[in-house]
């Protein structure tokens, strides 16, 4: 079975002790692409470095929303004055060779403080890069669905990937109209949300995801969340067949098919 993993963190510190085999593993598994995208300064550049080091990992590089990535690592951003934004964007563009999107970036309002202005200026500059270089955007939208849609589409955006999309179904539809795709998580298992989105979303808009380490579709025997990784991301394609009431490998043809007509 063809299987591609839109989205990642390989550079997460939960991979470094054994990152050769979470790559072996995905190959075996029958793995051809997996994107993994920075969120930061640091983060850009681990992830180049990963591209270089594994024909399976294709960068995609972003900038996540600094105050929201404060909250989330407990480090304050490096990229918080609006100048190091514009550095680290000059830097995105020179590498548009070597990347195959830009992602992780995007708009999180989950803090009740949340620099929505910031957020929203980032989202555009980096938007308006992606058209400039015409590269897909995978696109972050905690708590903000309608937001990042308005956006998108004011900056009338075409290549488009909705990540971990958890907007309602008016929303969905609204982004299904202007064709854009949604990348389907492995705790798809579980999730009854991802459950009710692939169930009206068109089969050419539909891409896998893992989001690894996190959004795990397995439990280990104490009950918590497993590190999530590629090779995990059959658990998508079962679920979505089942769904979608066709065979497993028939949607991860069409999800690979998808993946080639927006990414290469």
């Amino acid at each position: 079975m063809i299987l591609v993993d839109v989205h990642s963190h390989m550079y997460s510190k939960q991979f470094k002790e054994d990152i050769d085999e979470v790559i072996k593993r995905a190959e075996n598994a029958g793995v051809k692409a997996i994107i993994a995208a920075g969120v930061d300064e640091k983060t850009n550049r681990e992830t180049l470095e990963l591209a270089k080091k594994y024909n399976l990992v294709k960068a995609a590089l972003g900038i996540y929303p600094p105050d929201a990535l404060e909250r989330e690592t407990g480090k304050s951003s490096q990229l918080k004055p609006i100048q190091s934004i514009d550095k680290e964007i000059k830097f995105i563009e020179s590498k548009k060779n070597e990347i195959i999107a830009l992602s992780e970036f995007g708009l999180d309002y989950l803090s009740e403080d949340a620099d929505k202005k910031t957020q929203q200026e980032i989202f555009v500059k980096l938007l308006n890069l992606a058209k400039k270089i015409d590269k897909p955007v995978i696109v972050h939208s905690r708590k903000a669905e309608a937001d990042v849609i308005d956006i998108l589409e004011k900056e009338n955006m075409k290549k488009v990937v909705l990540h971990c999309f958890c907007g309602r179904t008016s929303l969905i539809k609204r982004a299904i109209e202007k064709g854009w795709c949604f990348s389907i998580p492995t705790n798809i298992v579980k999730s009854q949300q991802f459950q009710d989105m692939v169930k009206i979303v068109p089969l050419p808009q539909l891409l896998t995801e893992t989001d690894a380490p996190f959004l795990s579709p397995y439990k280990d025997a104490a009950g918590k969340s497993k590190r999530n990784e590629p090779s995990f991301i059959i658990e998508s394609i079962k679920k979505i067949a089942e769904i979608k009431g066709m065979t497993q490998e028939d949607i991860a043809n069409i999800v690979f098919s998808n993946y080639q007509r927006l990414f290469l």
